[in-house]
This record gives C-alpha cells, sequence and structure tokens, in this order.
C-alpha cells in the first residue's frame, strides 16, 4: 500500500471564488514531505460546502468544508492535519445529496484532476470513440438515435435525427459546433463538466465529428469563462499529443481538429444562428430560418450543433452505460438531466438526476429548503426567460413534456428558488429588462416591444388595477410571441404569463 498522503483541492471557479486557491497556496508552503501530494480535482457539485477539501490515507478518502476558514495561523503541515481531524471529515459520495443522483454523464467530477488522461482512460474514457470508429458512422448514428437522448440546450430536439440529417448532406466539408456559451442564470453544468471533465466534451465531440463526417470542430466558449478556456486549450493539446485529434485520429482515416472560440459576451450569441455568425467573425445577429444549420450552416456548410452536455453525454451512450441510460426515463424525456439548484436555496449545486424527479424532491431532499428558512413561494425554470411556477405546484414532474403543458421549457436545467419575500411584480419586470439589454436589435417586436414592456409593467406596478395597461400588455406579449425573429423575443412573456396565471394580483388585479 502507498505511503503518499493525497490532498485533494478543488480548482473550480466556484470553488475558487471561496478561497480554494488561498487555500492551495497555504497548504502548499506548509508541505516538506514528499510523501505529500496535492492535486487540484474538479467539483463535486455540492457547492455549499466549497471549498471542500479531501485527504487521502493509505486508500481511504475523506473531506471537510473550508468556507470560510483561514488557516494562516497553521505552522506545519502536521498542525493542518490535526485541523482537518477535528472537522469530522466524511466521505463526500456517501451523503444523500450525491449518493441519491444517477451520475452517468457527472461520473468522473470531483475524483480526480481533470487533465489527467491516464485517469480518463482508466475510467473507459476514449473507449467509445474506438468503438465508433470500430462500428463505423451510421451504426453510430443509430445507436444514438436508439438511445432517445434529446439536446440538453433547451429545444429537445433528437439527437440522432440532427445528426442524421447532417450526416445525409452528400458534400466534402462539415462542421460541429459545440454550443458553450452558457448564459442562462443559474446555469452552469456546462462549466463544470469543461472544469471537472473536459475529456468527456472531447470525446463526445470527436465522436459526433466522426459520425457526421465534419473534420472541423468549434467550441464558442463564453467570454465570462477565463478558467474554463485554460482547461479547454490543456485539454485539447493533451488529446492532440495522445493522437486523439489532429490527423489519422487512432490509426484511421479519420481526421478531425478543434478549435476554440470566445464568445462575444451577448446573450443572443448563445441562439445557433447567432452563434454562427459571431465565429465567423460578424456580429451577432439572429438568422432567418429556412435553412437549417444542419443543410447550409457555418461559411454555408451542413453543420452539427448542439451543447456541452448533450456532447458530453454521447460517449455514455456507445458504452456499457447505454442500457442504463436508456432505461431511464420515457418519451422525450429519456435518460438523466442535470438540474442546478441556485437562488434562495440552503444547499446550492449541481445534481445529474432522472427527469421525472418533481420540484419538492429536488428542493426539500437535494436543496434542503431556503437559506432564509422561510415558505418557498416561486420557483423559476428554465433561465432568465423561463416560467415562473407557484409553491402550490412543487409536485410538477420535471420533465420536457410536462412543462410544455405549462407552456415552459426545461431548458438548460437551471432552477431558481425565492421565498415569500420575493415581488414577482419585479421579476416580471426583470423580464423585459433581460430582453431590453440581450435583443440583437434585428427585429423590430423583440427591439422596440421589450422598451414598452418595461414601461407598461412600471405603470401597472403604480396601478394594478389598470385595464387598458393589462388589455396592452397582454396584447404585447402576443405580438412577441407571434413575431420575433427567434426564441429571444418570443419567449420573453413566457415569465409574465406565468406569474398572471399562478401569482394572481401580484402584477395585475383580477
Amino acid at each position: 500500500m502507498s505511503n503518499t498522503i493525497k490532498i485533494y483541492i478543488p480548482n473550480e471557479t466556484s470553488a475558487n471564488s471561496v478561497g480554494a486557491n488561498t487555500l492551495y497556496k497555504t497548504i502548499s508552503n506548509l508541505i516538506n514531505d514528499e510523501n505529500i501530494k496535492i492535486i487540484r480535482n474538479g467539483s463535486w457539485g455540492a457547492f455549499w460546502l466549497e471549498p471542500f477539501i479531501e485527504v487521502e490515507k493509505d486508500g481511504i478518502r475523506t473531506g471537510a468544508s473550508y468556507r470560510d476558514i483561514d488557516l494562516g495561523h497553521l505552522k506545519t503541515i502536521e498542525d493542518f492535519f490535526v485541523d482537518f481531524d477535528e472537522r469530522n471529515p466524511f466521505n463526500i459520495t456517501e451523503i444523500n445529496f450525491i449518493k441519491n443522483q444517477n451520475r452517468i454523464v457527472f461520473s468522473r467530477i470531483g475524483h480526480q484532476d481533470p487533465l489527467d488522461i491516464d485517469y480518463y482512460r482508466k475510467t473507459k474514457g476514449y473507449e467509445s470513440l474506438l468503438t465508433a470508429l470500430e462500428i463505423g458512422h451510421q451504426e453510430t448514428i443509430d445507436r444514438i438515435k436508439s438511445s432517445g437522448l434529446t439536446g440538453r440546450g433547451g429545444a429537445a430536439f433528437p439527437t440522432g435525427i440532427k445528426m442524421q440529417t447532417v450526416f445525409d448532406q452528400d458534400v466534402s466539408t462539415k462542421y460541429l459546433a459545440c454550443n458553450a456559451d452558457e448564459g442562462d442564470g443559474g446555469t452552469f453544468s456546462d462549466r463544470l463538466i469543461m472544469e471537472s471533465d473536459p475529456f468527456s466534451l472531447i470525446e463526445g465531440m470527436t465522436i459526433a465529428a466522426y459520425a457526421v463526417g465534419a473534420s472541423k470542430g468549434y467550441i464558442y466558449l463564453r467570454s465570462e469563462y477565463p478558467l474554463v478556456k485554460d482547461f479547454i486549450t490543456d485539454a485539447i493539446n493533451i488529446a492532440s499529443k495522445n493522437n486523439y485529434l489532429g490527423k489519422n485520429i487512432q490509426n484511421t482515416d479519420f481526421n478531425f481538429d478543434i478549435e476554440l472560440r470566445i464568445g462575444a459576451g451577448s446573450y443572443v450569441c448563445g441562439e445557433e444562428t447567432a452563434m454562427m455568425e459571431s465565429i465567423e467573425g460578424r456580429r451577432g445577429l439572429v438568422r432567418s430560418k429556412p435553412p437549417l444549420p444542419a443543410i447550409n450552416g457555418l461559411f454555408g456548410k451542413p453543420t452539427l450543433i448542439n451543447n456541452v452536455v448533450t456532447l458530453a453525454t454521447i460517449p455514455s451512450l456507445l458504452s456499457d452505460k447505454h442500457s442504463e441510460f436508456s432505461k431511464i426515463g420515457s418519451n422525450k424525456s429519456v435518460g438523466t438531466m442535470p438540474f442546478q439548484l441556485c437562488g434562495n436555496i440552503k444547499n446550492g449545486g449541481l445534481i445529474e438526476t432522472r427527469f421525472d424527479i418533481t420540484l419538492k424532491e429536488i428542493i426539500e431532499n437535494y436543496g434542503s429548503g431556503t437559506k432564509s428558512d422561510r415558505p418557498v413561494h416561486a420557483i423559476q425554470i428554465g433561465g432568465p426567460l423561463g416560467i415562473y411556477l407557484s409553491s402550490s405546484m412543487l409536485n410538477t414532474s420535471l420533465t420536457i413534456e410536462s412543462l410544455e403543458t405549462l407552456k415552459g421549457s426545461i431548458g438548460h436545467g437551471g432552477i431558481i428558488v425565492f421565498d415569500d419575500s420575493v415581488d414577482m411584480s419585479e421579476q416580471a419586470k426583470f423580464a423585459m429588462e433581460f430582453c431590453v439589454k440581450e435583443s440583437c436589435g434585428k427585429c423590430t417586436p423583440c427591439r422596440i416591444g421589450s422598451v414598452r414592456g418595461v414601461e407598461i409593467i412600471e405603470r401597472l406596478q403604480k396601478n394594478k388595477a389598470s385595464k387598458e395597461d393589462a388589455i396592452l400588455l397582454e396584447d404585447l406579449c402576443k405580438t412577441l410571441e407571434s413575431t420575433s425573429l427567434c426564441a429571444m423575443g418570443g419567449m420573453t412573456p413566457n415569465p409574465i404569463h406565468s406569474i398572471i396565471n399562478y401569482f394572481p394580483n401580484e402584477l395585475i388585479e383580477k
């Protein structure tokens, strides 16, 4: 048995924001023994515990939360170990927050150094790519079709059908674009994958590119993710050195390279056609559809576009996890979904679980209720333009279908919790203000309608009984829904409608 003692300190944005880097520097300066090794692992997703430091001795790994803790008083590494033991360390995989999840896509996050490709391969990483290269293009697509995987970015379009469309285009040049412009408030699953398991994304992109016949891929990364930029850049270089990217991948005739492009800082660039405009070096304006990107996309060529979670899921579908994934859920809601818990919640973080879990289960069993201990009043699902549900709707099943019946979307899996101190009229105004700020300006309903929307809501806040303004707001929302060029303007009315429907008299008196 090894005598090496391993200290795991996460190198991840959320953990670093609450002191992980400072703790790393402090503990590093205490070490004077070559048998003590620090590993900068990813986060487990239990953000309320971060920074969560783990110590592994004799194969036993336990950890403790070091939030708001100053270790400057420690003089030796032995002092740190004494301090650590006094905190009653525990195995994080045994707490309900982690143990009760269905961790398939997120099975590696938190365990090791995210750039350790030997660990990735030891945990069956890149076996799925080798499988794809062996079975061929069509069989790879067929397996993804049979899995039932739908896009995890909001539209929930069947991934296999999108791949088939690109594959069927009889042209020599095709592209793959990974939409990593994760702009919805309260979402961070893309970031967590790229910071804690970047090779799963790169392998998923490589498999998808092989399946459809693409030789060039782009990762369009949100500009606010500087640490991700470093991880992805390093991971691409490591994958290339190991012949998982580049020419003649794994001694085949398959060539594929990935280029990182930094986003323009605009929310609308998360829309796939605006993203393509930005990748091509132009201002991120929404394109008209048709043609679809799968037929006429980047640089006028067929392009497969998926987000990070969707692409990172693909390796699981060509592995022994395929049957496990496909047996979870039904209809459009097959497999697992990452849900991100934030807002007024005690245990904020990310969970990967089955689709049909209820809001009540997530908020109570994983989130442990509101941080303020006040009653839950509202829950927003699906990003800043998602619908608000009331506390009476906590038994809502989080499936694509159930949210569609409520005229909402599961989106990217963001869940924001509000207690009974929230002003729902302000939340309604926020939706319109968000559209004002983030509209690309190409279409009049979105550009001008959102401005008028803010003005109407402000008048309603002063006089909720104004029938004229209530009618005007409804007409404006209908115009935005039916005439906006893209989902930006079309979805802006969603939170407002839900507030009117589920929170009577908080915006408009009925």
